[in-house]
């Protein structure tokens, strides 16, 4: 796929338009969305994606396409996960309820930037290296384990090193200041919690695409495919999290399906660069076979997470909400420094 330059730009010039819209909407309104609010976005969100997989497959070909709705497919479903440890951040961080909004979409702007430039690195590696595919296809396989064989309320936010380098480095209040990211006390300039806590959403995003970017370089070769996918599966997260946020601790089984998901892709890019490398028993498998396998799975632990968790005790359901919201608040962390 020939992607001239005029389209790269016009692309990340629609993206930075789309965010651009997005921060004057949050800014003049802070505000919780509402759930009908959330759902009309995130419809719109998914609508462009399935308009511009199908403008792909009809005006490129069905390859293309195909690459494309796997990849944000896999995307998406990598982004659901990542709001578990969104909400857990939010809960640390006691950010208020209408300035949550801001917070995500900041954090997910600064974590566009980053995977763009892991995008980049990552395009130019496999085109220098094709022993590239062997380590992503190791890595997807052991992370597919670990999400196999994580015991159940493992999975908790761990400050980066970004972050506590951050908390050290820059003097901050121990309150919000509404949703001011500086405040002048006693004539000094400090950062406030607002701040700190969208340099960790953006940070622990770009931690999550050590798996996902490697996952559709998995799926497709095309840089140009790789990045509209990493777009488009970001772009509706913000809006994404006040609509299901309540309901991610359903979701149950959702680590298995994401573990079968990036096992399935690891397996594939070992075999297929087996199979570039002359091994003749490796097969290249189809990009129809890949989109079948993860749409089928995704299908299959939603129905089963449901349905498991309609069979849980309300006191199941209250220990998990304990355990999503039993974190220090701001000032605790603050004064961890």
């Amino acid at each position: 796929m020939d992607v001239s330059s005029s389209v790269w730009i016009i692309t990340i010039l629609a993206t930075i338009s789309v965010l651009a819209v997005d921060f004057v909407i949050v800014a003049l309104k802070p505000h919780e969305p509402s759930l009908r609010e959330a759902s009309i976005w995130v419809s719109i969100y998914v609508s462009l994606a399935v308009l511009f997989g199908l403008g792909l497959t009809m005006f490129v070909d069905g390859t293309i396409g195909g690459e494309f709705f796997a990849g944000w497919l896999t995307e998406y479903s990598l982004s659901v996960d990542n709001l578990f440890v969104f909400l857990l951040i939010m809960a640390k961080f006691a950010v208020p309820r209408d300035y949550q909004q801001k917070v995500l979409l900041i954090g997910i702007a600064l974590s566009l930037v980053l995977r763009g430039v892991f995008i980049a690195l990552g395009a130019e590696a496999i085109a220098r290296f094709d022993w590239v595919f062997f380590v992503f296809g190791a890595f997807l396989v052991y992370t597919a384990w670990k999400l196999a064989t994580a015991d159940e309320g493992e999975e908790e936010f761990k400050e980066n090193p970004v972050l506590r380098a951050t908390a050290r480095v820059l003097p901050s209040t121990d309150e919000y200041r509404g949703a001011s990211l500086i405040a002048r006390i006693d004539g000094k300039r400090l950062v406030t919690p607002m701040l700190i806590v969208m340099i960790a959403i953006g940070t622990t995003d770009l931690i999550f695409a050590l798996d996902s970017i490697p996952a559709i370089f998995g799926l497709t070769k095309e840089p140009y495919i790789v990045f509209t996918a990493n777009v488009f599966a970001l772009m509706g997260l913000r809006q994404l999290y006040f609509l299901i946020g309540g309901l991610l601790d359903r979701l149950v089984y959702l680590s298995y399906g994401l573990a079968i998901v990036l096992g399935f892709i690891g397996v594939k890019l070992i075999l297929e660069a087996a199979h570039h490398n002359g091994v003749a028993w490796a097969p290249e498998i189809p990009i129809l076979v890949s989109l079948t396998v993860i749409l089928v799975t995704l299908t299959v632990t939603a129905i089963l997470s449901l349905m498991k968790s309609a069979s849980m005790s309300k006191k199941e359901r209250a220990g998990k909400a304990e355990r999503v919201m039993a974190y220090a608040p701001a000032e605790e962390f603050l004064d961890e420094r």
